[in-house]
């Protein structure tokens, strides 16, 4: 799927970054949601959060809306806590099950918008449940679900957010629906410079999308920051393998993940200098990094367990099929 390429946004010397988190963390019951969660969003970016199903997102997403009250550590939203009513003005979030009263018809929904918001823009929302066909007096509870979700973006769109957090919100649309709303959704972070967060499991769909990703494992950041500078920052290494553990001529560089098919051996790595010429070295795509990072534990954990301090030298994960 093309699409154009994200507008750049540079953040005015001082401005307080979008979303920031401190030590956070969220506990249900005995279960931590997010554990030391440390995350610094720049305002004006478009960024991709991603991490399997139970990685926190939701829960992360929820607290920075103001729903959840974190158990520990701090949230702040430009600069102010989430709950407070200047912060609730400037945010919008749309969570999964995309929650919309049922008995009221579309024209409706958009009026409560309307009425709700006091920087509502009437056009942004009706241009884009006009070009989903929707009729203006149909009820959202016989809608389907991708029209149900084109009301949910229209009215989240049309509160004019600074911050905009959507997650999963695509999931059930069709692709050229989603085509289209992807497209909607840069062009108002271009026009506006809205800051827009958005969890997806869909990975080849942020290529050309977010210029800024954060990977969430098992409750805490596990890598982080602008996509021209993690692919920049990471290189893949394929050459022969050799034998059981990790290649001599590598171990002085940072290796995200070692996979082996066969004869090959293929490394995922943070290089801490030249790489010795054996290995057939290449720039990575964004899905190779987002991949590589979310099969691996963090370091110095198992994959099923609470990963430790984000700081010091990648886990090295070893996938062999043979």
């Amino acid at each position: 799927m093309n699409h154009p390429e994200p507008a750049p946004h540079h953040r005015p010397a001082g401005q307080s970054p979008a979303l920031e988190t401190v030590g956070l963390g969220l506990k249900y019951r005995r279960s931590w949601a997010l554990r030391g969660c440390e995350f610094r969003l720049p305002a004006g970016r478009i960024s991709a959060l991603v991490g399997p199903n139970g990685a926190g997102k939701s829960t992360l997403m929820a607290v920075a809306a103001g729903l959840l009250a974190p158990t520990e550590g701090s949230v702040a939203v430009f600069g102010g806590g989430p709950r407070e009513p200047g912060t609730i003005r400037r945010t919008a979030y749309l969570r999964q099950d995309k929650p919309l009263y049922p008995r009221l018809t579309v024209a409706e929904a958009l009026r409560a918008g309307r009425e709700l918001n006091p920087g509502w823009s009437q056009e942004t929302a009706e241009r884009i449940v006009r070009h989903g066909g929707l009729p203006p007096d149909a009820r959202v509870g016989t809608l389907t679900a991708g029209q149900r979700t084109r009301v949910a973006l229209a009215l989240v769109l049309g509160k004019r957010p600074d911050l905009l957090m959507l997650d999963e919100p695509l999931a059930d649309v069709d692709p050229v629906a989603r085509q289209e709303l992807t497209g909607i959704l840069m062009a108002e972070a271009a026009e506006h410079g809205t800051t827009i967060l958005i969890s997806s499991h869909v990975l080849a769909e942020l290529n050309g999308v977010c210029d800024h990703v954060t990977v969430l494992q098992d409750g805490r950041i596990r890598v982080t920051g602008d996509v021209e500078d993690l692919l920049d920052s990471h290189r893949l290494a394929v050459g022969v393998d050799e034998g059981d553990g990790l290649p001599a001529d590598l171990a002085r560089h940072d290796i995200v993940e070692l996979r082996r098919t066969g004869r090959q051996a293929t490394a995922l790595l943070k290089p801490a200098g030249p790489v010795d010429p054996r290995w057939d070295v290449s720039r990575p795509g964004l899905e190779d990094i987002l991949i590589g990072y979310l099969r691996t534990p963090a370091p110095g954990a198992p994959a099923a367990s609470v990963p430790g301090p984000v700081a010091g030298p990648a886990a090295v994960r070893e996938v062999s099929a043979r």
